[in-house]
């Protein structure tokens, strides 16, 4: 959904509560586990945060108060939505001119132990949404090397028509995206490990 003027937190608790009622903007549901779909694109960004659990811990932190989506030109509402299947969040991003507002949905979480750890979730588009698919965010702990990972998967394709239109834009905003979410994800991490 597009506005001129940064909408308003009832504005957006209203827009979540309309997307809430409907389903998923595709139908390849839960695929940020396997194999991308055919038909989509592609984006993968993975960076090492640190060494240890304290490191790990706090990437867990960051995750789950959507750190990677806090860069200024983008914003997670509300932040404090919980990691958990079927919570609806919107994104915020500011595009030149505009605000646009899109909703998505956590379709699974991960939470797995052993010798690597695994912590996160994956959303996927609702219809008011400017692409339709998925991305997964998953902070992971290595015990053999000790090394801690943000790895970031996603698979999509334009969905509205604007976004079909400027699509080489779309791709530059969404490998954007990917440097400056692993970047400053990586920042509070460490900040918040101290």
């Amino acid at each position: 959904m597009l506005f001129l003027n940064r909408p308003s937190p009832e504005r957006i608790v209203q827009f979540l509560a309309v997307q809430a009622k409907l389903d998923f903007s595709y139908p390849e549901v839960g695929c940020t586990r396997g194999p991308v779909p055919a038909g989509y694109v592609s984006d993968h960004s993975r960076i090492a945060l640190g060494h240890g659990e304290k490191i790990y811990q706090a990437a867990r932190q960051a995750l789950g108060g959507w750190q990677q989506f806090k860069l200024g030109w983008l914003s997670p509402y509300p932040d404090t939505t919980p990691l958990t299947v079927g919570q609806n969040i919107s994104v915020l991003a500011r595009l030149f001119p505009v605000w646009w507002l899109n909703a998505c949905r956590i379709v699974y979480q991960v939470d797995e132990q052993g010798e690597v750890q695994r912590h996160g979730f994956a959303y996927g588009t609702l219809p008011d949404h400017a692409e339709a698919g998925e991305e997964r965010f998953v902070v992971e702990w290595d015990r053999r090397d000790d090394q801690v990972w943000l790895d970031i998967l996603a698979y999509s394709r334009p969905r509205h028509i604007l976004t079909k239109l400027g699509y080489p834009m779309v791709r530059r905003m969404q490998k954007r995206f990917g440097r400056e979410a692993t970047a400053h994800f990586k920042r509070v991490t460490l900040e918040m490990a101290k």
